[in-house]
C-alpha cells in the first residue's frame, strides 16, 4: 500500500512539473518538487521504520 501512495506521488510529481513547465508557470512546477520532496520524506520514514 505504502509502495503504490510512494510512486502515485512521484508519478503526480512529475507531470505536475512537466505542465508546469510546458506552460511556462511556476506554481505547478513548485508543486511538484514539493510532491517530490514529500514522496523523499516518506520513504525516509519508511525506511526507518
Amino acid at each position: 500500500m505504502k509502495n503504490t501512495l510512494l510512486i502515485a506521488l512521484i508519478l503526480i510529481a512529475l507531470v505536475m512539473i512537466y505542465l508546469g513547465i510546458s506552460a511556462n508557470m511556476i506554481p505547478p512546477t513548485l508543486t511538484g518538487i514539493g510532491f517530490i520532496v514529500i514522496a523523499v520524506l516518506f520513504y525516509g520514514q519508511k525506511k526507518q521504520r
